[in-house]
Order: C-alpha cells, then sequence, then structure tokens
C-alpha cells in the first residue's frame, strides 16, 4: 500500500479535502480522506492539487503524427478531405508511432482515460498496450450499401476482438451522417448492441453536415454525388434535425455518446437527455474548424449529461483536456450562465462525466475501489479548488498515476 498525500484533493465525488490523501494498493483506490484518516503505510508526498487522472470523451490518438493539418489554415470541408489523402501513405509502424505519441502526451498531461477513435487497426496494438482506461472505437467511415457489402465482414472481425472485461474495451464509431448510408449506421448499430459494445459517433458539428441531413445539399451532399456515394439522405432527406436522424437510425442511447454536438436546438438536446447520451465538448476543435461554439449555458441549466475531449492532434494545439476547459467556462459565460458551480460542473465532466460517457463508474473518480488513477496540478491550493484547477490546471500536470503506478515523465513527449 502506498499513500499519496497533498495539500488538497478533489475525488469529485465529494467535496474537496484540505491536507488529504488516497491509498492504494493493487492499482486500486482503498481509501480517500483526511491524511489522519489513512491506514498505516509509506507516504508520498505531493506539492499541489491531486485529483483523479482527466478523461479525453472524444480524441482520434492515431492522428498525432498530424499536427501540421491544425496550422494549415483550411476550413473543414477542405480540412477533412486531406484525411483520405494522407492516410494511403501511413505504414503500419507509422500508424503505431503516431498512435503512442497521443499516448505519451495524454498522459503527460494527466489524462488517464480516454475514448478513442480508431480509424486504422494498424494503430490498435499501442492504444490497447497503453493501459489507460476507457474505450477504442472502431471508425467506419464513408461506407454505402455496396462497399458495406464488401467489408462488413472485415468490420465484424474486428469486433471480435472483444475481450470482456478488458481495459481499454472496444466499441464502435459510426463516423457521422454524411460519410454513411442510413442501412449501413442501423446495421452498426445493431451488430454493437449484439456484441454489448458501446457507441460513439459525430453528431451535429457543423452547419454542411445540418444541411446535408435536412436536405441532401450542400458541399458534402456534392463531394459524394461525385464520388458516386449511394447513400439514402442524398435522395430521402426528410427535413429532420441531425439529432433527430440519428435517433432514427438507433444510434442514441445510454450505450452511446456523441461527439461535439455543436448545433444542437432545445429539441435535439431534449432527445439526448431522454435517452442519457453524453455529449463530448471540444470547443477547441471547434474554434480552430470554425465550427462553431457549443451550447454549453443551455446544457448546464437542463442538466444534459456532458464529458469533455479535445478531438486530435489535427484541430487542437494539444491533448491537454485541462485546456478545454477555460474555453468552455468563456463560452458558458458569454453565453448568460451565472457561473454559480461552473468549475465543479466543468471538471467534473472532464474526469466523470467522460468515464459516465462510457458507462463507467470506476475512474474519473476517487473513490474506494476505483482504478488508481490521479494526477497532481501545479495550481495554487489556497484558491477554491475547482476555481484553481478549471482556469489553471492547462500545463500544470506534474505528476501522473495510472492504476496506480507513477508515469515516467522523461519519457513522454511533449
Amino acid at each position: 500500500m502506498l499513500i499519496h498525500r497533498a495539500p488538497v484533493v478533489v475525488p469529485v465525488s465529494a467535496p474537496p479535502i484540505r491536507d488529504g490523501a488516497v491509498a492504494v494498493e493493487d492499482g486500486r483506490i482503498v481509501a480517500v480522506g483526511p491524511i489522519g484518516d489513512m491506514p498505516d503505510a509509506p507516504v508520498r508526498e505531493h506539492d499541489g492539487v491531486l485529483t483523479p487522472g482527466l478523461v479525453n470523451a472524444h480524441t482520434h490518438l492515431c492522428y498525432s503524427a498530424y499536427a501540421d493539418h491544425y496550422h494549415n489554415g483550411k476550413s473543414f470541408f477542405d480540412w477533412i478531405q486531406d484525411f483520405a489523402r494522407r492516410n494511403p501513405s501511413m505504414s503500419a509502424e507509422d500508424w503505431h508511432a503516431s498512435a503512442r505519441l497521443g499516448v505519451d502526451q495524454s498522459l503527460r498531461h494527466g489524462v488517464t482515460g480516454i475514448a478513442d477513435v480508431v480509424t486504422p487497426p494498424d494503430a490498435l496494438p499501442a492504444l490497447l498496450a497503453s493501459g489507460m482506461a476507457g474505450t477504442l472505437y472502431f471508425e467506419a467511415c464513408f461506407i454505402d450499401d455496396v462497399r458495406w457489402t464488401e467489408q462488413r465482414d472485415a468490420f465484424r472481425d474486428l469486433l471480435d476482438r472483444a475481450e470482456p472485461g478488458a481495459d481499454p474495451a472496444l466499441g464502435v464509431s459510426p463516423h457521422t451522417l454524411y460519410t454513411l448510408g442510413r442501412a449501413v449506421g442501423k446495421d452498426l448499430a445493431a451488430m454493437a448492441r449484439e456484441r454489448g459494445l458501446r457507441l460513439h459517433p459525430h453528431l451535429a458539428e457543423t452547419l454542411h453536415e445540418d444541411s446535408y441531413v435536412r436536405t441532401g445539399s450542400g458541399p458534402f451532399a456534392d463531394l459524394s454525388r461525385s464520388l458516386d456515394a449511394c447513400f439514402e439522405l442524398l435522395d430521402d432527406a426528410n427535413g429532420c434535425s441531425p439529432a433527430a436522424e440519428m435517433d432514427a437510425w438507433g444510434l442514441l442511447g445510454a450505450d452511446s455518446h456523441v461527439a461535439h454536438g455543436v448545433h444542437l436546438d432545445e429539441r435535439d438536446r431534449a432527445t439526448l437527455r431522454a435517452h442519457g447520451t453524453h455529449v463530448a465538448l471540444c470547443a477547441r476543435s471547434n474554434a480552430r474548424l470554425e465550427a462553431g461554439e457549443p451550447p454549453v449555458a443551455a446544457h448546464r441549466s437542463e442538466r444534459n449529461p456532458v464529458a469533455v475531449g479535445t478531438d486530435s492532434l489535427a484541430s487542437a494545439p494539444d491533448l491537454d483536456v485541462a485546456a478545454e476547459l477555460p474555453v468552455l467556462r468563456d463560452i458558458a459565460r458569454r453565453q448568460g450562465d451565472n457561473g454559480d458551480g461552473l468549475d465543479a460542473w466543468l471538471f467534473h465532466a472532464a474526469t466523470r462525466g467522460g468515464a459516465l460517457a462510457m458507462g463507467r463508474n470506476d475512474f474519473g473518480v476517487l473513490t474506494p475501489g476505483a482504478r488508481a488513477d490521479l494526477a497532481v496540478f501545479a495550481v495554487d491550493a489556497g484558491r477554491h479548488p475547482y476555481t484553481a484547477l478549471t482556469t489553471g490546471a492547462a500545463g500544470t500536470c506534474v505528476t501522473t498515476i495510472r492504476a496506480g503506478h507513477e508515469v515516467e515523465r522523461e519519457n513522454a513527449h511533449k
């Protein structure tokens, strides 16, 4: 057993504890509370605020080598097409190294839980070896009925690799409504649920998506037609919002969480809330791609379940979940949030919210029995802890502990 002591411990599941401690044994938390209540065991002293490891509820670690895309200045429509042009040039070794780079940078920033979208199978070994909690979602992208006939068996074989109780687990990411046929999306939902796997699609990220779904028009529709894709929405759009259409495909539910959710109106948000579907907010990626701002204040006032993600290094400056929090805070205040309890709400979203989005309650929180995933941030412990973390934790992680083992920071990439 080892006791981790800090001036402030933030369990997330309970109020912050001054001169607090967390007892860890065999990779699990066995006690949380004031240092005076801890069992007799060696003590590791930390200078800062000790919290659960952060949870990145939407990212693509396989694209960590694509950071130059972040700086290329291209608009969303041109930016997203560059992936299809570049991906064929990546070798198996390249994909492995790119994913490993993302894992290392995540750990360096105190991120110990991930909802990662995996496009190339060659990235999977590095991700499975990461020791991180969460789910790796195999992505299905640009598949119509004809292509699905050719790819369905291979995709099913990938999903059959899932091992019960594995961490990270495997799941399914039906990319989005404008890159899949309606029948394909429904089949993917059924395929995941037959195996008890979770779902993680992208939803309502841009107005281009909104035009495509409602009217079968816009640049995504034009691109699909130019590539002879047989997507039903090109000829059978019925005026539904993306959230309503995704609901009709069976992709929403308590076993699913969506990425972005920028363009969700009150009815859309109510639909997700009724399903218990979390939204992973990725504000810095949205800003880079000029997609708009998510309705942060409305989510909070309506008690919608949310989490926090960075997206990939192709659209975000880093994989630091803490760096998303001041941006989301500013958005919420501009949208009319009065700020009372906002900092705690945001930090909960960046920890426990991400775990709950993946159907888990054993990480993203400091409670007995949970994984011993911890992070220490060099922020002013004298301030209100949640305010200090939300406004100042970005770039300040000094210690990361994954399943009870301290990460050697000198081996992590910047």
